[in-house]
């Protein structure tokens, strides 16, 4: 089954985070991964309000779970860190 990454971030360091931005976008499409949504326009309903919403689907949970704790996306994710407050889910789809 394929599975979604579904993050909702709040940018603080706009240089930082871009840099983050550029290497996890090589290490997750070197995982399968496909971006559905990434910023764009949004509706917040409830919860904190994070503007920046970004959501890829990726061929399984695996696959996510493998591109987060690969090196290229933990070396990425050193940018993000102190530039960003993030939340990151990966949620298995519906068959």
């Amino acid at each position: 089954m394929s599975a979604l990454w579904i993050a909702h971030v709040m940018v603080t360091d706009e240089a930082a985070y871009g840099e983050y931005a550029k290497r996890a976008t090589g290490a997750i499409a070197d995982h399968g991964g496909v971006f559905l949504a990434r910023g764009g326009a949004y509706e917040q309903l409830e919860g904190p309000d994070r503007p920046r919403n970004v959501v890829a689907r990726f061929p399984s949970l695996q696959a996510a779970h493998d591109c987060y704790y690969s090196d290229a996306y933990q070396e990425a994710l050193g940018f993000a860190k102190g530039a960003s407050q993030r939340e990151l889910s990966i949620v298995e789809e519906i068959g």
